[in-house]
This record gives C-alpha cells, structure tokens and sequence, in this order.
C-alpha cells in the first residue's frame, strides 16, 4: 500500500442556473416598474401637463353643416351565379342640402332607375370582393350626380347591401 491517495475522477460540477433565474426575474421587474412610472406620469410627465393646457385653449368646433337625407326605394336585383342566393337587397340613403331636398326627391325614380340599371350590370365576382362596395357605391354616386346635377347630393349612403 502506497502513501499516496488514490485519484478517483470526480464528476465536474454544474453552474447554478439561479444567477440566470434570479436575473430574468429581475429584469422583467424592472421593465414592468419602467412602464408603469412612464403610464403613471411619474416619468416624462412635464409633456402631458402641456398637453392638456393645449386642448383646454382649442376654440369650439364649428356646428355641422344642416344636411337632409331622403331615403331611396329598396331595391331587389336579381344577380344569377351569387354565392348565398340570387337576389341582391339594396337599400340607400342620399345626403343632400337642405335647399335641394325637394328637388331630389322630385327626381328619385329616375335615381333608382339609374341604381338598379348599374347593379344589374355588375359582374358577380365584383360583389364578392370584399372592397367592392366602397368602389360600387363610389360608381353609384357618381351616377347619382349625373341625374341630379352637380352640388345637390353630397353623398350616398348604402343602407343596406345582402345577397338574399
């Protein structure tokens, strides 16, 4: 027997994976406390002070334009090959002022005469586009203008727009 110990391998030790732990938990902390003093005003909050001084010295917003609005017919158009049924239900509303109400409503069969020829021509597929309506009823204003003479209608409005 020697003096000498015996050399036995000892299995290298692992790093503690608290320091990574500890510091995760820290700094998810300290970014929630960071955004709460920045929402509480606690950070930067001089701006909002100046902000709201701003709005208190904003002078009143002018009143609406009076405007009239005469409800269209409802329409029902019949559109073979639609998905969901073969009939479209169009129902609208022209925004007119006030001093040319009588004279559009005067002129409101022919307005839907023109709507009902225009949604009759309509490609199907165009229907199912879900920007289509935006670019139909920009055309059906237009169409609108046309029959009633500039500066009478402000705006169509669409109601109502189901494949039935």
């Amino acid at each position: 027997m020697s003096d000498e110990p015996e050399a036995t391998e000892e299995e290298p030790k692992k790093a503690s994976k608290l320091p990574l732990i500890l510091g995760l938990v820290f700094a998810i902390v300290g970014g929630a406390g960071g955004f709460f003093a920045v929402q509480m005003g606690l950070i930067g909050g001089s701006d909002h002070v100046e902000v709201a001084e701003d709005h208190a010295e904003e002078p009143p917003l002018d009143p609406l334009t009076p405007m009239s609005f005469i409800e269209l017919d409802p329409l029902m158009i019949a559109m073979p090959g639609l998905t969901g049924g073969s009939h479209l239900r169009f129902r609208a509303s022209l925004e007119v002022p006030p001093e040319y109400a009588d004279e559009v409503q005067g002129v409101a069969p022919r307005i839907i005469d023109v709507l009902n020829g225009y949604l009759r021509a309509v490609d199907v597929a165009d229907l199912e586009d879900p920007a289509a309506l935006y670019r139909l009823r920009s055309q059906m204003l237009r169409r609108v203008k046309i029959v009633t003479g500039d500066g009478r209608v402000s705006d169509l409005l669409i109601m109502e727009f189901v494949p039935i």
